[in-house]
């Protein structure tokens, strides 16, 4: 009989996070100040983020050890399993072998805990009372507001607005964990009220909850921030998806030709790829990793490699990355977790040197992908994680044309049950393409021209 799941014991849990920056022969430009253009300093982070994830923020080290109660808060849902996609893969009629990572276990439906609990718990070790967040879908305010419960933590998310009429059961879940949930753009910041007052019907952005949650933090000594993806310590906390699938690629005597994950700031892709990838850049492997986005919001496919803010007013440092800019406000797609207008400095610097792939696709591309697995796996995957899927399924053919058979890795980073409308409006025929111009990317770009440093070589 045919193994389908790999289920690692409790025991078998990986006991490390893993760093990429270790391996990387270019390594990322650091962070620079808005003002000065100059690197800035670990301090300058301090109002809004805690010792600990500033230390892992800038680390060197190759492997950072787990908190024991990190470990034993992880417990609650990992590890999680690897699947053989058996049943997709017959009804392709493939030779090719499908593996997905199932991430959807958690409280909060996705891989989003992995990084909430470890900064929920170095926040409460700090003891900050209050920590604030933005979230795109709501996945990674549920998770937050999951993690914040379990430390005796307040938690506010302000949700881009557009999701938050979409998805009012993201809203409650968090409500439920005990959060404080605010469209956004909200009248409850300065930030808030100038996006308010240029376009008083904007759908929002990451980027302006981000400017809203980090406007907040600032203001109280004992509130901080928590980003969800894009930073280097969020990717690092991720890396357990990976470290768990390379144990679990052994049970099964296989190894990836190909790893797929959806690509919004970059912690989903760089949870499940980086591990894999440390052995390609040892010279261990070949693997091709190829991160996944909306066609509504290209940055790695269209976008351009400059320093560019990361959220909407400027309140961030200046971070290296492939963006549309941040002033663009992205269409009102249901994978509200794609929304963003930059993708990772780890990311973007790992694509720059050719060491990833990427590829941008429609999302109604992405919801038959997602409809096909749901019936074949009996898993309804979120949005976002169709992308993935959609990718796979090109993989696949490609496979098919190459005259090989392959295997194939993808990231199935949660699922889609509060997803519903979205599958609703998908089988109703009311999901509209969006495809971006190049005027209106370059014309986005061209706002943040003034932001580039003199010397620092973007090409």
């Amino acid at each position: 009989m045919k193994t389908k799941k790999f289920i690692l014991e409790e025991k078998e849990m990986p006991k490390f996070w893993y760093n990429i920056v270790a391996d990387m022969e270019n390594k990322p430009l650091p962070p620079l100040h808005p003002g000065t253009k100059e690197p800035i300093s670990p301090e300058m982070l301090s109002p809004i983020l805690t010792e600990e994830l500033i230390m892992q923020e800038v680390s060197q080290e190759r492997f950072i050890e787990i908190p024991e109660e990190v470990l034993e808060k992880y417990k609650i849902y990992r590890p999680s399993p690897l699947i053989r996609a058996f049943e997709l893969e017959k009804a392709l009629g493939t030779d090719c072998k499908i593996y997905y990572k199932y991430e959807g276990g958690s409280p909060s439906g996705s891989h989003k805990p992995n990084t909430a609990i470890p900064q929920a718990y170095y926040n409460a070790k700090a003891g900050v009372k209050k920590i604030t967040t933005e979230t795109g879908a709501g996945q990674w305010g549920t998770a937050l507001s999951f993690a914040c419960a379990q430390y005796g933590i307040e938690c506010d998310v302000y949700m881009v607005k557009s999701s938050f009429e979409q998805k009012p059961y993201r809203k409650i879940m968090m409500n439920t964990f005990g959060a404080n949930v605010y469209p956004s753009p909200s009248d409850r910041t300065q930030a808030g009220r100038n996006f308010l007052a240029e376009n008083p019907n904007s759908n929002g952005s990451l980027g302006m909850a981000i400017s809203e949650a980090v406007e907040m933090a600032v203001q109280d000594e004992h509130t901080k921030y928590s980003l969800g993806s894009v930073l280097n310590h969020v990717l690092l906390h991720q890396t357990i998806i990976g470290e768990e699938a390379l144990k679990q690629f052994e049970m099964a005597q296989d190894y990836p030709d190909v790893i797929v994950a959806p690509l919004g700031g970059g912690s989903n892709f760089a949870g499940i790829s980086f591990p894999f990838l440390r052995e390609k850049l040892q010279g261990k492997s070949e693997v091709k990793c190829v991160a996944v986005e909306p066609s509504s919001c290209p940055k790695l496919t269209k976008g351009k490699f400059m320093y560019d803010f990361g959220d909407t007013q400027g309140y961030t440092p200046l971070l290296p990355m492939f963006t549309l800019g941040h002033h663009f406000e992205p269409a009102s797609i249901h994978a509200g977790g794609l929304r963003y207008h930059g993708a990772s400095v780890l990311c973007s610097q790992l694509l720059k040197d050719g060491l990833i792939e990427a590829n941008a696709i429609p999302q109604i591309e992405c919801f038959e992908a997602g409809s096909l697995f749901a019936k074949y796996e009996g898993i309804i995957p979120a949005p976002e994680s169709n992308h993935a899927i959609a990718q796979v399924l090109r993989e696949v053919e490609l496979a098919k044309k190459e005259g090989k058979s392959k295997t194939i890795l993808f990231n199935l980073s949660g699922h889609g049950f509060v997803d519903m409308m979205a599958y609703s409006d998908f089988q109703n025929g009311n999901l509209v393409e969006h495809q971006l111009s190049t005027k209106e990317i370059e014309a986005s770009i061209s706002k943040i021209s003034a932001l580039q440093p003199d010397e620092a070589e973007m090409a």
